[in-house]
């Protein structure tokens, strides 16, 4: 009787009738008959990802799991006891971590209140994750309120979870299989799924910015300093980096946040931020609004940022890869601190990027003595055998290229593993880790961790690179033009270091006297679309490129393969603006 009286007011709905509901649950029961074309009257099984794709699902969301699981921690702990299950999607709806009570597992994975369930309104109706990731605001879906008859027991409480850039990151619920019939018993899950998913906004933002001000802010001196309740990152001319969602509100509606300055909203300035740190009593720490209202501030210090190990500063192998550039500086202090241990390593990058080269300075700075290295295509299971029969004591193997391995081949690389502790395998690949498709259990064995090394266009030792080439491998003498630097600075480089270095010994060959010019340039290569390499990411974001090229925009423009005006154009509507 009560599922003929839910489809009834399905049915009223949909015809235009107001039956009270809240307006985010009629617009979704809309969308689920007339886009989704679901019957609530259907009891649908909850949809549960693969193993391989939670997997997957985890993977990219781990840095948001580490943000929220002490806060999942804490605020299970609140509600233990009272039958409460805690779930953290992603922006997809698939639940990528779980809390709940191990007494009612069967039941939870029956309902899909468990890791691997996808909330997604398209898939599960009206719901609370899906429900959240359509309005991006906190929302009570409770009981009947769901779409389809298979939920109408379970209330759903979510609230959405921002990253830095003001992107949905995840979404956070909290769910009862059976609760209280009236909708106001879930207004305490209410204010602590909000005030959770507001605590791992913060976590988030604190953990990205080491480098950067913090600026912390409430309407109460007393949680200042424990609990604010939004806060935003900021460089060293007050330029905002990030913030969490609720400092949305400081701004004007619609208007952009990233590169504005803290000042045009706020009556503090950069060099008032030294006044607002912990030295002074709270209460003192006031900031002035617009609008005539004031806000308490907190503002913490960027870190000093940390000195490099003592070998990276005496040069070496793996500081030798690098003139400068502060990713591929990143990339080889985690490499050196790996390379002493015996963990495998998976190296990625596209075509040309010097992974091979990485690879061969790990084991330089490592403390094995024996080096194989392997190309993975056409690598018959007996020619590993073989190659690795000889082998002994600690030994650096490199597989180069591992998505090309057969399947008998990585099965038989599995059990040489297995059978040889002492190979400590670096492999390398052009594709992203999640694209690789070997057998799981072989690519963990072989992915510990994971170091990717940037595409050239986004290094910012371009210059670097062409003079250390020019001077080990062509004569002395020889050196560029400014207009043939100038040109070789604007190139996009798709084929990467090997590309350069292939350049620059045509050009050596081809110059008459010492100095290389731009006739001596062989033309740029465009391998076009269709042959660009399947393991290029997307296309990185206008602030990378000007980035790589010290905000020099004529030079930003030509690796785009866009005018200077187009440039500008986009600066403008990204409201970007150059570093201090």
């Amino acid at each position: 009787m009560k599922a003929a009286r839910h489809v009834e007011e399905i049915g009223r709905v949909l015809e235009g009738s107001q039956t009270g509901r809240d307006s985010f649950v009629s617009a979704s029961w809309r969308r689920c008959v007339e886009l989704y074309g679901m019957d609530p009257m259907r009891a649908d099984p909850a949809h549960i990802v693969t193993d391989a794709e939670l997997r997957d699902h985890r993977k990219q969301a781990e840095w948001m799991i580490a943000a929220a699981r002490s806060g999942l921690q804490s605020l299970f702990r609140q509600v233990a006891g009272q039958n409460y299950v805690l779930l953290l999607t992603d922006a997809k709806g698939v639940c990528v971590d779980f809390f709940g009570d191990d007494l009612f597992t069967e039941d939870l994975r029956s309902a899909g209140l468990y890791l691997g369930s996808n909330w997604s309104e398209d898939l599960a109706g009206t719901c609370g994750v899906g429900a959240c990731i359509v309005t991006q605001e906190p929302v009570t879906v409770h009981q009947d309120d769901h779409f389809g008859n298979a939920h109408i027991a379970l209330s759903c409480t979510a609230a959405p979870i921002f990253d830095s850039l003001g992107q949905l990151a995840a979404v956070l619920d909290i769910s009862l299989l059976r609760s209280p019939a009236p909708k106001t018993s879930q207004n305490l899950a209410m204010s602590l799924v909000t005030t959770a998913a507001r605590r791992v906004e913060m976590a988030n933002l604190m953990a990205e910015s080491p480098r950067d001000w913090v600026l912390r802010l409430s309407s109460s001196p007393e949680f200042l300093d424990v609990d604010p309740e939004a806060a935003v990152r900021l460089d060293g001319a007050g330029r905002v980096l990030g913030y969490t969602r609720a400092a949305r509100r400081l701004f004007p509606d619609g208007s952009t946040i990233l590169g504005h300055r803290i000042d045009e909203v706020l009556g503090v300035s950069v060099d008032d931020l030294p006044d607002l740190m912990r030295d002074r009593p709270t209460e003192e720490r006031i900031i002035e609004m617009p609008d005539g209202g004031a806000l308490f501030g907190h503002a913490i210090a960027p870190k000093a940022p940390r000195q490099p190990h003592q070998r990276m500063r005496q040069g070496g192998a793996l500081a030798g890869l690098t003139g400068g550039d502060p990713g591929m500086m990143r990339l080889l202090d985690q490499a050196e601190r790996l390379a002493p241990g015996a963990v495998p390593l998976l190296i990625t990058g596209e075509t040309g990027t010097g992974k091979t080269r990485l690879a061969r300075a790990i084991h330089m700075t490592s403390k094995a003595q024996g080096f194989l290295s392997l190309e993975c295509a056409g690598l018959s299971a007996q020619a590993l055998a073989e190659a690795c029969l000889d082998v002994a004591g600690p030994t650096t193997l490199v597989l180069r290229r591992i998505e090309d391995l057969s399947p008998e081949t990585a099965t038989a690389l599995s059990g040489l593993l297995d059978r040889r502790p002492q190979l400590r395998p670096l492999s390398t690949s052009c594709l992203e880790p999640a694209r690789i498709g070997l057998p799981r259990p072989l690519f963990h064995r072989l992915a510990g961790c994971v170091l990717t090394v940037p595409p050239l266009r986004l290094r910012r030792d371009l210059d670097w690179l062409m003079t250390r080439h020019l001077r080990r491998h062509a004569a002395d003498t020889i050196r560029l033009s400014p207009s043939a630097r100038a040109d070789l600075m604007g190139r996009s480089w798709p084929g990467n270091i090997r590309e350069l270095e292939q350049v620059l010994d045509v050009a050596a060959a081809l110059c008459v006297g010492p100095v290389i010019d731009l006739p001596d340039l062989p033309a740029a290569i465009d391998p076009g679309a269709d042959a660009a390499p399947a393991a290029t990411a997307p296309r990185e974001s206008l602030e990378q490129v000007l980035a790589a090229c010290d905000w020099n925009m004529a030079r930003a423009a030509r690796r785009l393969g866009v005018n200077r005006s187009t440039i500008l154009r986009r600066i403008r509507a990204a409201g970007l603006h150059p570093p201090a």
